[in-house]
């Protein structure tokens, strides 16, 4: 049976095996005492919500979350919503599956986006700046890790090759509003930009699914950043036998320490200095607006000028094409 993607089914259809990833799973109780399980499947072209009735705990337990199942069923519609409902299953071993099927990845070549980042990097003027750059650059196993990373494990730019696209998007932001403002150093700036993700190629795993590694965990991606800029300024005093320039490495850490702009949303530092609100509200612009779109695209019922309520955005998305500008969601 051809490959259905979770994009493409529709209430009614029957599904017969078909491989899907396993996101999360409960085994739960129904009023009458009788055990079902409710799970989340998911493959690169989204998630929804999933049922088998009658389940014991051999079932439950045969379901490897985070891992793969082949199952058959059917797609139905439940309060506005599609759901699935499993009438059977068995597990796929992970060297059985393309896990392309599983992990959506940005539409872009991501060799022509890391590209462009080394050309705008290279347009930074300041010696010692330009030197620590190069310190990253250069290190290729980050490189790799970054040009794959996604942005974030869900929300904006949740897929292979968003860490990259999200960057990049920044710095030809920057390019556009900093000059309009001359006290503030285009330099640091596009810097920063670069920086003040880079922790999240430590932070998250992307393996059969997006998650948080254990130093993810413990430490999070501003730490780690953080430390890294330490490290490195550090790799760059041995190249030039020449202390960094405290007052630099002092801004660039206070950048990654403070671009999530308040202490609500875990920001350890407020934004104390124009370079570090000015990446702020530059990252917080192309998050939302990738986040809104992607809401947008991805939202099932085709019928509805709105997409379903969306519980951190806290709003439903109007989805209008008011004035035509959008194109058709791809395939």
């Amino acid at each position: 049976m051809a490959k259905r993607y979770i994009s493409d089914l529709k209430a009614g259809e029957s599904v017969e095996s078909q491989v899907f990833l396993i996101a999360s799973k409960d085994l739960r109780t129904t009023t009458n005492g009788a055990l079902y399980i409710h799970a989340v499947l998911k493959d690169r072209t989204g998630q929804i919500p999933s049922r088998m009735w009658q389940a014991s705990e051999i079932l439950y337990n045969n379901m490897p979350e985070g891992g793969f199942i082949e199952l058959k069923g059917r797609a139905e519609n439940y309060k506005g919503n599609m759901q699935f409902i499993i009438d059977a299953i068995r597990p796929v071993d992970e060297d059985k599956v393309d896990f392309a099927d599983f992990l959506p990845a940005t539409p872009h070549n991501i060799d022509k986006l890391w590209d462009r980042t080394l050309e705008i990097l290279r347009s930074i003027k300041d010696k010692h700046v330009q030197l620590l750059i190069k310190q990253f650059v250069t290190d290729e196993a980050l490189v790799a890790q970054f040009k794959r990373s996604p942005a974030a494990a869900n929300m904006h730019h949740a897929y292979i090759g968003g860490l990259c696209e999200h960057t990049l998007n920044l710095m030809e932001i920057a390019l556009l509003v900093i000059p309009r403002y001359p006290q503030v150093s285009l330099d640091l700036v596009l810097a920063g930009l670069f920086l003040h993700d880079i922790g999240k190629t430590e932070e998250l795993r992307c393996e059969t699914t997006f998650s948080y590694t254990d130093n993810g965990q413990l430490l999070g991606h501003l730490f780690i950043a953080a430390s890294w800029v330490e490290q490195k300024c550090a790799a760059a005093e041995k190249e030039t036998g020449e202390p960094f320039p405290e007052e630099i490495k002092t801004a660039l850490q206070h950048i990654i320490l403070s671009h999530h702009g308040t202490y609500e949303f875990g920001s350890p530092k407020i934004p104390a200095t124009p370079e570090a609100v000015a990446i702020h509200h530059i990252d917080n612009l192309d998050a939302k607006l990738n986040t809104y779109v992607g809401l947008i695209e991805s939202d099932r019922d085709k019928n509805s000028s709105w997409t379903n309520y969306n519980h951190l955005l806290g709003t439903k998305v109007f989805k209008t094409d008011i004035l035509g500008v959008r194109p058709e969601p791809a395939k």
